[in-house]
């Protein structure tokens, strides 16, 4: 008997009964709901491994640590054949994933490094370096469209410390950045650098507006901001708030350049509207399609596809990896990349 996808935004047993899957149980964990992006994912994958014969239990810890670890091991406990986990804290998960271990059950990170544990078998994910200097260039090529030749004034945001990706991300972008900060190009007017300091705790908009007015204030009151790095669209519509609030995009006040990350459908609206300049986007399908195949190959005995086997060291192993290529999208292309594609209806960007 099929029973389907269980799906539970928060902690609580799952209490299933002696059932016959398909081809096996799959548990999801996602890290929350507050994001589209994060939806998207979760829907993909449901839909794809159950067209690959598979059950599913989703569930979504709304980024409550001890959530995902208590949502963990109810999933090992109710006897599922592999874990997808995308972390919280990529740090907090290793007791669990020796559990999974011992439970026989694989485990696949998703689009999160999991560090600190030898029991994960493969990691799915994009380029994530390539993320950062896509961001990078295109913070680069809007500066120079809508302030010449410089220089130009430019703050930076990370992401979230206890994501591993932030740092790529980060990494990546300073990659294009840094030169043109040694040679004066760029100036960061509040010389906060380093992902210590610029670094956004759970990825959380409202933390990225308050810093924002704060830079703005402490800095900002004889100068004018020309772009803004923000490795994610959450971040981006935060930072494009405070902007506004002192009067950039209206007048004569141009809005800085400010970048993004996940194509969520609000920034894609926010670029049409003239001020978010661009975003990063990674299309949740295919990346649920390859999660799906390392977990068939798994169960079958086979060995999945991998394309990188030197980048992601989590502390005690280098995780096999599939990674998948990430596109730069702005107002020149979206239409090409979000609604040909299908990712987004012509009505949704209405």
């Amino acid at each position: 008997m099929k029973i389907g996808t269980i799906l539970a935004a928060s902690v609580g047993v799952l209490a299933l009964t002696a059932t016959a899957y398909a081809d096996g149980l799959i548990g999801i964990a996602m890290p929350t709901q507050s994001s589209s992006r994060w939806i998207s994912d979760g829907e993909s994958m449901v839909e794809q491994f159950e067209a690959a014969g598979y059950d599913t239990i989703l569930q979504y810890a709304e980024d409550d640590i001890p959530n995902q670890l208590a949502q963990i091991e109810n999933m090992i406990t109710n006897g599922v054949d592999a874990l997808v986990i995308a972390a919280i804290d990529g740090t907090t998960l290793s007791n669990a994933l020796e559990n999974a271990h011992f439970a026989d059950i694989r485990v696949i990170a998703y689009d999160r490094l999991i560090r600190d544990s030898e029991y994960v078998s493969y990691y799915a994910t994009f380029d994530n370096f390539q993320v950062g200097v896509l961001q990078a260039n295109s913070l680069v090529d809007g500066l120079r469209e809508r302030f010449g030749d410089g220089p130009y004034n430019v703050e930076l945001f990370g992401g979230s410390p206890d994501d591993n990706n932030a740092y790529f991300f980060y990494d990546g972008a300073l990659s294009v950045l840094q030169p043109l900060i040694d040679d004066g190009t760029i100036n960061v007017v509040s010389s906060q650098m380093g992902m210590d300091t610029v670094g956004t705790l759970r990825w959380d908009g409202a933390v990225a507006q308050a810093r924002m007015d704060n830079l703005l204030s402490a800095h900002y009151t004889d100068a004018q901001v020309h772009g803004v790095l923000s490795p994610y669209d959450g971040l981006s519509i935060g930072i494009i708030s405070s902007l506004k609030g002192v009067g950039y995009g209206s007048g004569d006040l141009e809005m800085p350049i400010v970048t993004g990350q996940d194509a969520e459908l609000r920034s894609v609206l926010s670029m049409l509207e003239g001020e978010q300049y661009s975003t990063v986007f990674k299309d949740t399908r295919e990346l649920a399609g390859v999660t799906v195949g390392m977990v068939e190959a798994l169960l079958e005995g086979g060995e999945p596809e991998i394309n990188d086997t030197t980048t992601y060291d989590n502390g005690i192993i280098v995780v096999p990896s599939f990674l998948l290529e990430p596109v730069s999208v702005d107002i020149s292309n979206w239409e090409e990349v979000l609604i040909n594609s299908g990712y987004y209806t012509a009505d949704q960007v209405q």
